[in-house]
């Protein structure tokens, strides 16, 4: 397996090639047992979301890395896609401004930022 850093950043990069916006990959290893990383990225909407959720997927597929858990649907406006050391936040602007993942977990670096 690689490591949380190279799959995070593979993660953004898949992401911005299915033109999510916003990407933000946060370094939350020191303050959770969780994970040790955390990839937000926003889409315009359900559909594009969707797109981006497959993308995602797919591609580390192909590296053979699969999703140990995915909770949420394109139509709730927030998927999560949990790749052990590795979660992916895919939110809908609006949810994304709603829960505020950033404020949140603002004490963690941020590691490679994607407008």
């Amino acid at each position: 397996m690689p490591e949380p850093i190279d799959v995070a950043r593979s993660i953004a990069e898949l992401a911005s090639d299915a033109l999510a916006t916003n990407i933000t990959v946060l370094d939350i290893g020191k303050l959770s047992v969780i994970a040790d990383m955390f990839v937000v990225c926003s889409a315009d909407n359900s559909r594009q979301l969707r797109a981006v959720q497959e993308d995602v997927t797919e591609g580390l597929l192909e590296h053979g890395i699969r999703p140990l858990r995915v909770e949420g649907t394109s139509e709730t406006g927030w998927i999560l896609l949990d790749y052990g050391d590795v979660v992916v936040h895919l939110f809908t602007e609006d949810q994304r401004q709603f829960y505020r993942l950033e404020d949140l977990w603002s004490e963690a670096p941020r590691l490679l930022v994607i407008q």
